[in-house]
């Protein structure tokens, strides 16, 4: 399979393949943030996600597939703390915040800052038509947030209670953009895409779990979530995280760092369809014609 992806790169195919995994992941991460803020408490659901994860992955990174290079192994490691930050900025903005507040805030930060660090690092550059495609994506994607953030100020909660969930989403947004830069480079620098891969889910067991063990031991035994359930959202979480993470690592092999990042945030889409089923969150003509906004910049941006 990584030797079919190696041969698909700077082809008419891989680019279309490109695009089918960047809009599969953002299905994907759509559910993947759902599930991380479900339950009582995102930060043991997503070191549940990880440990499962890293477990299914061990036996592919130390038997199955070939053992990373030196130099290989130097960008996992960096990828790994890189994700470690990220993952707390994201669980410490989903307790804090309304899903339909803080994910499309993090969201929207990433495009921007990916598409600049992406020339930086990779000497990518995008053309006009894209570049308005970016701004629109993430002036949308911003506009989508203040709609949610005007709503949550109607049912009562105050400028103070909302703001350390903002300001973390904030964050979540660049640390998004710079593991989108480092994870490419790895995948890239790795003559098989799946030894990077299975080396990133694998090394993520030892992460964020230790963070979420130090905060289940910190609360009161009668608060603790029950463990059967973290474990059936973990494995649940795993699996997504695998058509999530795995397909847009894949994307960025296969297509520009820049476009891919872009492209990955019509998952604020779907969301918004999981707060409106699932967390109950109502969506008014002003969001809908935001999404339409993002669904027409992501157009620009794979088009222009």
């Amino acid at each position: 399979m990584g030797e079919l992806i190696v041969s698909l790169e700077g082809t008419p195919a891989g680019d279309f393949l490109s695009l089918v995994l960047v809009l599969f992941s953002a299905l994907a991460h759509a559910i993947f943030g759902a599930i991380n803020k479900s339950g009582s408490d995102p930060y043991l659901n997503r070191g549940a996600i990880n440990l499962c994860y890293g477990a299914m992955a061990a036996p592919f990174a130390l038997f199955i597939l070939p053992w990373p290079s030196p130099a290989l192994f130097a960008a996992i490691a960096v990828t790994f703390c890189v994700h470690i930050l990220y993952e707390w900025l994201q669980a410490r903005s989903f307790s804090l915040g309304a899903f339909t507040l803080v994910y499309p805030i993090a969201r929207g930060t990433g495009p921007l800052a990916a598409a600049f660090l992406a020339g930086l690092v990779f000497n990518e550059s995008l053309n006009g038509n894209q570049w308005l495609g970016v701004l629109l994506l993430s002036c949308a994607i911003f506009g989508l947030a203040a709609v949610n953030l005007r709503g949550a100020a109607r049912q009562g909660l105050t400028a103070s209670a909302m703001i350390p969930g903002i300001v973390s989403a904030l964050g979540a947004g660049v640390m998004i953009a710079v593991y989108t830069t480092v994870d490419a480079y790895g995948v890239r620098l790795a003559s098989d895409p799946f030894i990077f891969l299975a080396w990133f889910f694998f090394t993520g067991a030892f992460g964020f779990p230790i963070i979420a063990a130090r905060r289940w031991f910190a609360l009161a035994p009668s608060t603790r979530p029950e463990i059967g359930g973290l474990f059936v959202r973990g494995i649940f979480g795993a699996l997504i995280a695998f058509l999530s993470f795995g397909a847009i690592m894949l994307a960025t092999r296969l297509g520009k760092v820049a476009e891919v990042a872009a492209l990955r945030e019509t998952s604020i889409i779907f969301a918004t369809a999981i707060g409106v089923l699932f967390f109950k969150e109502r969506v008014g003509a002003s969001r809908l014609l935001l999404i339409l906004a993002i669904a027409t910049a992501a157009v620009l941006v794979e088009l222009g």
